[in-house]
């Protein structure tokens, strides 16, 4: 008699072992997401939206670190001026940064 009323009680332990291993692996996930994607979809979104508003005449960086000015805007690729006639055509998705905002941090 005692021995299975052992092991009706080892079962339930067993049980709620299981459903707190389930509860850590959910918070784990929510701390991650938390943590490290939401914040990556964020800068993504961000920076596509920088890239659709790229008009000519705008200083940017390329992923490449090449400075230069937005001559042309084609619908996967942009014109650059990085020197006094020398232009380089690069892809939108190589741009990474806006130039100007590089510079005020620099000056800070």
């Amino acid at each position: 008699m005692i021995t299975l009323l052992q092991a009706a009680n080892g079962n339930a332990a067993q049980g709620g072992s299981q459903l707190s291993f389930w509860i850590m692996i959910a918070l784990m996930i929510l701390v991650i997401w938390l943590f490290m994607w939401r914040p990556e979809a964020k800068r993504r979104k961000e920076l596509a939206k920088f890239r659709a508003d790229l008009k000519k005449g705008d200083k940017i960086i390329t992923a490449g670190g090449i400075y230069g000015t937005v001559k042309e805007i084609k619908e996967t690729s942009l014109l650059i001026e990085v020197d006094s006639n020398v232009t380089l055509r690069v892809d939108k998705n190589m741009v990474v940064a806006d130039n100007s905002a590089a510079a005020a941090q620099e000056k800070k």
